[in-house]
């Protein structure tokens, strides 16, 4: 009993002691520029990583013949970017509904320069996380799509085209009842208001980065493939 009595009136002096401590924190700005003193140990532990990185994102794999240009309604950059898409994801698929791609210029970070593209340049165009899905929509959907790309002044298009404000797809026939977009997974969840997916049917997660595939198709062209077309039109 008198142990126990000894703890609780521990317990309740520390008790008092905690109600009439106060304890006041300030934060303080640190400015870090030139003058912040490095530390030599983790300088030496980074180095290693950041100079390999460096140099994988120094690595050419491609050529470009021109400035690509992203831009409404249509863009060089635009139609390259969902060519590519389109044929990384379909080029050992055996196509039997309407397929298209769609993206968003403003997804589209950067362009190709003429000459040597990196790996770099593509991480530029293509910062993002953004896997690449396929999504399964009603034909009633349509009218939503060519409404949207109506009212921003076109988006980049691949298999399909806007005419005079009417959606063309390729594969398109009086017995189709559904197509696919291929997009990322970003605007199938509605990014840049893109509320059309919301009547999906199906979706085809393919766990693939966009900028993985890019990054091969690049690989794969070696001089990239230029295509100024119209794709919208109004």
């Amino acid at each position: 009993m008198i142990k126990t009595f000894i703890v609780i009136c521990i317990g309740a002096g520390l008790l008092a002691c905690s109600s009439v401590t106060e304890v006041i924190l300030k934060p303080s700005i640190v400015k870090l520029d030139a003058t912040f003193p490095s530390n030599s140990s983790i300088d030496s532990i980074v180095k290693p990583y950041k100079d390999s990185l460096a140099k994988e994102m120094n690595v050419v794999i491609g050529t470009s013949p021109i400035n690509f240009m992203t831009a409404r309604p249509k863009g060089t950059m635009n139609n390259w970017f969902a060519d590519a898409i389109f044929v990384n994801q379909t080029y050992n698929v055996r196509l039997t509904d309407p397929v298209m791609c769609l993206f968003n210029v403003g997804g589209i970070r950067s362009s190709f320069n003429k000459g040597s593209i990196t790996v770099g340049d593509v991480f530029k165009v293509m910062p993002f996380d953004n896997e690449l899905v396929w999504v399964k929509l009603p034909i009633s959907s349509i009218n939503s799509i060519e409404s949207y790309l109506t009212k921003t002044g076109g988006e980049p298009l691949a298999n399909a085209n806007l005419v005079q404000g009417k959606l063309q797809l390729n594969g398109f026939n009086s017995q189709t009842k559904f197509f696919w977009v291929i997009t990322s997974d970003y605007l199938m969840n509605g990014g840049d208001k893109m509320d059309f997916f919301q009547q999906k049917i199906e979706v085809k997660f393919t766990y693939k980065l966009l900028r993985s595939a890019l990054i091969e198709e690049v690989k794969r062209q070696g001089l990239l493939v230029v295509d100024s077309t119209s794709r919208v039109t109004f």
